[in-house]
C-alpha cells in the first residue's frame, strides 16, 4: 500500500481492523603443560536452592475398585501466597481418571496441576482444605514421586545439587586458547543442565556439554581451571579437581601453516552451506581452521569440514578458510569459493503466501478451518497471521489485551494499544468451527485461532505460519521501537519471547509460559511505512531507513540464536518507488529477510471517507501500465518489481501480491462505446461489504452481490474489471484470468511466487486460490 503522488491521503487497505496496507597437541608437550593441583582457594559451591513457604502432603483413601489421592498444600510463611502449581510422577501401574479442585494435565506419568480460581490463595499459616486437589487413582495404591509445588520440593527440604564433575583434561592448548573436557557430574534432585568453567577465578565459559573451548588468554601464561555443574533449578554443585595449564609460547614456533586447499561445497540449503577442504600442514601442529564469510569470521573448527548456518536464502556469499597453529600463526587464505544459497521454495517450485486475518471470525465468519475446507491449506506454503500490535508504553510486542480500534481511519490513536487476545487464544471454538471437529473445552490454556493453527499444521505438516507485526493501523510505534540498539534488542526479545517461544500473557484463564510454542514459525514485518507517511499519527522520520535495516538484523540474530529449524523472517514491502527509497535499503535488508511480499494492489481506489481518488475509476492491481491511464505516475506490478530487480535484489527473494477483494466506485459514467466505465468519472466509493469499509468487497461477496455485473479483461494492462452499466458501480479486482496471466509473468521473471491479501475473500471452494496454484504449482 502506498500514498498517491497526486493526493497526500494514504490508500486505505482495510478499515475494520488493523490494516496491511538474515591442533592436535604433541602428547609430550601436553604432559608438560598440564599439572593437577591438590586444591584451590576462593571458589566453593553455592548453597542449594532454598525451599519456598509452600509444602504439600499426600494422603490416600481406598475405595475398593478405585482410590483417592489427596494433596494438601500448606503455607508456612507469614504472607499469603496467590497461585500454585503442583507437579508429581504417578507410581508405576497407576492411571488417573478424574481431577478435582485443580486444572490438571497428564503427560505420560507426569501430572501438572494448576490451582482452581477458588483455591488459588493460601493464607499465611493456612492450607487448601477443604478444597485440596485430589484425583481418582486406578491400580495399586501408592505415593507419587518427584513432587514439587511452585518448583520447590513438596517436603520442604533444600535441593540436593549435582556432584562435582571429574578432573578436567586438556585436549588442545594454543597461545590464546585451551580446549577442555571432564567427566560428568551426577544428578542431585534435578537433572544437570550446564557446566561453568572458571579460569583463575573468573567465569570464562558455560556449556551444556562436558567440553568447552576458552579463548582470550595470554601466551605463555599459567592458568588454573575448575569446573562445576549446575542443575535445571539453578543449583550449583561443588567444583571438581583443579588443573593448571600453561598456554603455548609463540617464540617456539614462528612458522605458519600452509593454506588449506581445494575449498569446496558439499551441500547447501536456503540457510546453510556445508564446506570441506584439504588439510593444511605445519611444522608443529595445526590447531584449528577459521572460516570466513567475506571478511567476517563465522566459525572455527578443528576438522576439515564445517556447516555455516544463519544464511539468507537466494543470496550470494564468498567463503575462505585459514589454518592456525598452536602459536596462533595464521596461514594464507584458501581459494575463494562463491556460493549462492537455495531459495525457500527450492528449484522449480513457487511459494504461495496467504494472509489470514485475526478478525475474520466476526462479520466474515471465516475461521482457520476454512483454510482447510476450501482446499487452500494444501496449496499454501506460508500463512501470515495479521496483525499484532506494539505496546505504546513499553515499545515491546503486545499480547494479552482485547481492545478494539476506534473505527475512524483519521484518528491518530485508532490502533493505539488495540489487540484481540480473545480471538488469538482466549475464545473457545465450537466443534463446527474447529479444524478437527473437536470443540475447545473452555479450560484449555490455548484456544481461539492459535489452537486451530496448531491443529491445521498437524493436518498439513508442510504449512508454516508467521505472525505479522504492524499493518496499516498498528505501525504507529515501529519507528520508536527501532530507534536505538537497546530499544531494538528489547523489542525483538519481547516478540521472540511471546510469538516464537510462546510465552503468552495469561488472559481469561488461557496463556502462560510456553502455551503458544509451536504456533508460529517466524515473524513478518508489516511496517507501513518507514521513512514516510502512513496512518494518521504514525511516528516516522529519515532515520527509519537505517534503523529498519538494524531492526531486521536484530530479528535475524535472535531468531537464529534459538537454534533448531530455521525461523522465517519476511516483510511486506511497498510498490511505490518513492516509499521504497525513503525507508527500504534494498542493498542490505535482504541479507536478513528470507523474502519480501511486494505490494501488488491498491494502485487506485476510493477511501471509505471518499478521499483518495473518489471521482475517477482505476485499476487497482494492473500488471503493466495501462495506455489509457490518465495519471502522470506509473503504478503497476511490473514497475514495482523492476525497482527491486534494478537494485540487485535476487528475483527468488520476491513474491507478488494478489488481491482477493475488489475496489469499487459508484455512479460511474460509461464513457465512449467500448470503454465500459474504465478510467471514467465517479461519485465516490461503492457500498462495501461492511458499512465501515466503503469501496471494498471480498471477491466472493462482490460477485454474489452483483450477479448481473459484466466482467471485462484488459489484455494490454492485464487487469480485470466489472461494470453494472451506465451510472452504476465499477469494480477492479483479480479473477482466474488475470491471476493466470500474472502467474505466467512471475515465472518469466524468475520470481519466488505470489502473496494473497487476504484468504477470506475467496469463494468457499477456493476459486482464486486454485487459479494461483494452477499458475504457480
Amino acid at each position: 500500500m502506498f500514498t498517491n503522488r497526486v493526493s497526500p491521503h494514504p490508500h486505505p487497505h482495510r478499515t475494520r481492523r488493523p490494516h496491511r496496507t538474515l591442533r592436535h597437541r604433541i602428547a609430550a608437550f601436553l604432559a608438560a603443560l598440564v599439572l593437577p593441583l591438590a586444591g584451590l582457594t576462593g571458589l566453593s559451591a553455592s548453597p542449594a536452592q532454598a525451599a519456598g513457604t509452600l509444602t504439600a502432603t499426600f494422603t490416600t483413601e481406598n475405595n475398593g475398585s478405585w482410590w483417592r489421592g489427596i494433596y494438601t498444600i500448606r503455607n508456612s510463611g507469614t504472607t499469603a501466597v496467590n497461585g500454585w502449581t503442583l507437579q508429581f510422577d504417578l507410581p508405576a501401574g497407576v492411571t488417573v481418571t478424574g481431577h478435582y479442585h485443580g486444572d490438571a494435565t497428564v503427560s505420560g506419568n507426569r501430572v501438572t496441576v494448576k490451582n482452581a480460581h477458588y483455591n488459588a490463595t493460601i493464607p499465611a499459616g493456612g492450607t487448601t482444605n477443604p478444597w485440596s486437589y485430589w484425583f481418582i487413582g486406578n491400580g495399586p495404591v501408592g505415593t507419587p514421586t518427584g513432587c514439587t509445588v511452585n518448583g520447590d520440593k513438596c517436603d520442604g527440604t533444600p535441593d540436593v545439587p549435582p556432584t562435582a564433575p571429574g578432573a578436567p583434561t586438556v585436549t588442545t592448548v594454543t597461545a590464546r586458547t585451551m580446549t577442555l573436557g571432564w567427566p560428568a557430574s551426577a544428578q542431585g534432585d534435578y537433572p544437570v543442565a550446564s557446566y561453568d568453567v572458571f579460569v583463575s577465578g573468573a567465569l570464562k565459559a558455560n556449556t551444556t556439554t562436558t567440553s568447552a573451548t576458552v579463548d582470550g588468554l595470554m601466551p605463555n601464561t599459567e592458568y588454573v581451571v575448575t569446573v562445576r555443574g549446575k542443575d535445571t533449578r539453578g543449583n550449583n554443585g561443588p567444583f571438581g579437581p583443579p588443573l593448571t595449564v600453561r598456554t603455548y609460547n609463540p617464540a617456539n614456533d614462528p612458522v605458519p601453516p600452509t593454506a588449506p586447499g581445494n575449498l569446496r561445497t558439499t551441500a547447501k540449503t536456503a540457510s546453510t552451506v556445508s564446506l570441506a577442504w584439504n588439510a593444511s600442514t605445519d611444522n608443529v601442529s595445526v590447531a584449528a581452521y577459521d572460516i570466513y564469510r567475506g571478511q567476517i569470521l563465522v566459525k572455527t573448527v578443528t576438522t576439515t569440514s564445517a556447516t555455516v548456518t544463519g544464511l539468507s536464502p537466494a543470496t550470494a556469499y564468498t567463503f575462505t578458510v585459514k589454518a592456525r597453529d598452536l602459536a596462533e600463526n595464521s596461514s594464507p587464505a584458501s581459494n575463494s569459493l562463491p556460493v549462492t544459497t537455495d531459495d525457500v521454495a527450492g528449484p522449480g517450485n513457487y511459494y504461495k503466501v496467504g494472509y489470514f486475518i485475526q478478525w475474520g471470525l466476526y462479520g466474515r465468519q471465516y475461521f482457520v478451518k476454512n483454510l482447510d475446507t476450501s482446499g487452500a491449506a494444501a496449496k499454501l506454503d506460508v500463512v501470515n497471521y495479521a496483525f499484532e500490535n506494539i505496546d505504546p508504553v513499553n515499545l515491546t510486542c503486545q499480547a494479552g489485551v482485547t481492545k478494539g480500534i476506534s473505527g475512524n481511519p483519521q484518528d491518530p490513536d485508532e490502533g493505539t494499544g488495540a489487540g484481540d487476545a480473545d480471538a488469538d487464544y482466549g475464545r473457545p471454538f465450537s466443534a463446527a468451527q474447529s479444524v478437527d471437529g473437536v470443540a475447545d473445552d473452555g479450560w484449555g490454556k490455548l484456544r481461539g485461532n492459535f489452537n486451530q493453527i496448531k491443529k491445521l499444521k498437524a493436518k498439513h505438516p508442510h504449512l508454516k505460519f508467521v505472525v505479522s507485526l504492524g499493518g496499516w493501523t498498528f505501525s504507529k510505534f515501529f519507528s520508536d521501537a527501532a530507534a536505538t540498539p537497546a530499544s531494538r534488542e528489547k523489542f525483538v526479545r519481547s516478540c521472540v519471547d511471546i510469538w516464537i517461544k510462546g510465552n503468552l500473557p495469561v488472559y481469561n484463564g488461557a496463556g502462560g509460559p510456553g502455551t503458544g510454542a509451536g504456533v508460529f514459525d517466524g515473524i513478518d514485518i508489516d511496517w507501513e511505512w518507514p521513512g514516510a507517511e502512513g496512518h494518521a499519527g504514525n511516528r516516522w522520520g529519515p532515520q527509519d531507513k537505517n534503523n529498519l535495516t538494524a531492526l531486521l538484523a536484530e530479528f535475524r540474530r535472535q531468531l537464529d540464536a534459538l537454534g533448531g529449524e530455521h525461523k522465517l523472517l519476511t516483510a511486506f514491502t511497498p510498490a511505490d518507488p518513492a516509499k521504497i527509497a525513503a525507508g527500504w535499503d534494498l542493498t542490505k535488508i535482504f541479507d536478513y529477510l528470507d523474502y519480501a511480499n511486494v505490494q501488488g494492489y491498491d494502485f487506485h481506489g476510493a477511501g471509505s471517507d471518499n478521499s483518495w481518488e473518489p471521482n475517477r475509476t482505476g485499476h487497482q492491481a494492473n500488471l503493466h501500465r495501462d495506455a489509457q491511464d490518465p495519471y502522470p505516475f506509473d503504478f503497476s506490478i511490473e514497475k514495482a518489481v523492476q525497482t527491486y530487480l534494478d537494485a540487485g535484489v535476487h528475483p527468488r527473494k520476491l513474491t507478488v501480491g494478489f488481491p482477493f477483494y475488489g475496489r469499487g466506485w459508484k455512479d460511474v459514467a460509461a464513457g465512449a462505446p467500448g470503454v465500459n466505465g474504465e478510467w471514467q468519472t465517479a461519485n465516490g466509493a461503492a457500498p462495501g461489504q461492511f458499512p465501515e469499509e466503503a469501496g471494498i468487497r471480498g471477491y466472493q461477496n462482490m460477485i454474489t452481490s452483483y450477479p448481473n455485473m459484466t466482467v471485462y479483461h484488459d489484455t494490454q494492462s492485464i487487469s480485470t474489471y466489472g461494470y453494472t452499466g451506465p451510472g452504476g458501480t465499477w469494480w477492479s479486482f483479480d479473477d482466474a484470468w488475470s491471476i493466470g496471466k500474472k502467474a505466467e509473468w512471475i515465472k518469466s521473471k524468475g520470481l519466488l511466487g505470489g502473496m494473497i491479501w487476504e484468504m477470506s475473500g475467496d469463494t468457499p471452494t477456493g476459486t482464486l486460490m486454485n487459479a494461483l496454484h494452477a499458475g504457480l504449482p
